[in-house]
């Protein structure tokens, strides 16, 4: 290890890749320093004492150094294992939609305290039946979309700044509502339950979200905006999107 400085983060396993004959790469996403790449050596080896801490969705304590280009896992301790996501098809496959995002939309070592905090809260509400998943995932994305820098205003008009109480119309390339003076173009048009929902969710802590009732309409009016900002702002697209369709259909 020579004169490397260990350091200690609590993060969440979010991508791992075989490395070598008996190692893994592990893509954390960490508290103190956002998205790292570390080898963890051994890892594949069934007696591993790292084969449990580097199991995908795994949220624990690790203690870790840098090397020249990767990090290096030395010791960690699990905080909750989220094994439970996997026993159920629609958390399993909304956790690794989570997890996709959380790749795509995240810059390497770039740490961000509201992401962190809030990826977490959404796992162990998943983990639960107490929301429903569709609005968390929303909420979450919405959250993320804002953290990343892709914001969405619905609190004035995108086009000429005036206040608004609520919009059918949101411009898509400006991120935000429309008033009823100006054009409608390079958006979608939303109905204004949609609108409020939308706003509610942006506001709102996640963990609150028990609080709102939605239907699949407006459910749908949501993730039609979400998704093409996600599409159309993050270098690739999630390929998790495909499977969630899949599944409500």
């Amino acid at each position: 290890m020579g004169n490397q400085t260990l350091f200690t983060t609590r993060a969440v396993v979010i991508k791992t890749q075989d490395f070598k004959e008996n190692d893994k790469l592990v893509w954390f996403y960490t508290e103190n320093m956002g998205k790292i790449t570390a080898v963890v050596r051994g890892a594949k080896k069934s007696k591993s004492k790292f084969l449990s801490l580097t199991l995908p969705l795994c949220y624990g304590e690790y203690l870790m150094y840098k090397g020249k280009n990767l990090y290096t896992l030395q010791e960690g301790r699990i905080l909750n294992s989220f094994q439970g996501l996997l026993d159920n098809l629609d958390k399993l496959t909304y956790s690794s939609y989570l997890c996709e995002l959380v790749d795509i939309a995240c810059s390497d070592e770039e740490s961000n305290e509201y992401i962190f905090k809030d990826f977490v809260t959404t796992l162990y509400l998943l983990n639960t039946d107490a929301l429903d998943y569709e609005l968390l995932v929303r909420a979450f994305e919405i959250k993320l979309l804002r953290y990343t820098g892709y914001n969405i205003n619905l609190d004035s008009c995108s086009v000429c700044g005036k206040k608004i109480s609520t919009s059918n119309y949101i411009n898509l390339s400006n991120y935000g509502g429309v008033c009823d003076e100006c054009p409608k173009e390079n958006g979608t048009y939303i109905s204004k339950g949609g609108y409020n929902a939308l706003r509610f969710l942006k506001n709102m802590h996640i963990s609150k979200l028990y609080r709102l009732n939605l239907n699949s309409e407006i459910k749908n009016e949501i993730e039609r905006v979400t998704t093409f900002l996600i599409s159309n702002n993050y270098s690739k697209k999630p390929k998790s999107l495909e499977m969630l369709k899949y599944i409500k259909e």
